[in-house]
């Protein structure tokens, strides 16, 4: 993933959903549960194994990312991940604000997996760099 960008989605300034609680992060009431979202747009790397087009988004390093951030995805943008597109759109929520917070710290940053061998194994390694 790279070229890692906010996305200011429309749909936050629909008030009544979504409450702005701190730079590019809002509070979503879902069913007596508040979640903290923010939106980023990225652009996969084919030759990390990743997706060639937005439609197409790979499960990794997506959802490394998710575990590492304790997040996961609560918006697909399908009316923007359309197969013409390298640019991916996602909502990402977590339950705690500052898990939100450290995952837009990816922002601007290059994120892949990289497969190394330790006494035999193969194992692989999320890298944001």
């Amino acid at each position: 993933m790279k070229n890692i960008q906010n996305y200011n989605a429309t749909k936050y300034l629909k008030r009544q959903k979504y409450k702005k609680v701190e730079h590019e992060i809002y509070e979503h009431r879902q069913k007596n549960e508040i979640f903290y979202v923010t939106s980023l747009s990225f652009v996969q790397e084919p030759g990390y194994q990743e997706g060639k087009c937005a439609s197409e988004i790979s499960q990794y390093p997506l959802e490394d990312l998710l575990d590492k951030f304790y997040c996961h995805i609560s918006d697909y943008y399908e009316e923007l991940n359309v197969p013409n597109s390298e640019k991916c759109y996602l909502e990402f929520a977590a339950s705690e604000m500052d898990d939100i917070k450290n995952l837009r710290s990816i922002i601007g940053k290059h994120v892949y997996n990289k497969k190394y061998e330790e006494a035999g194994n193969v194992y692989v390694k999320l890298v944001i760099e």
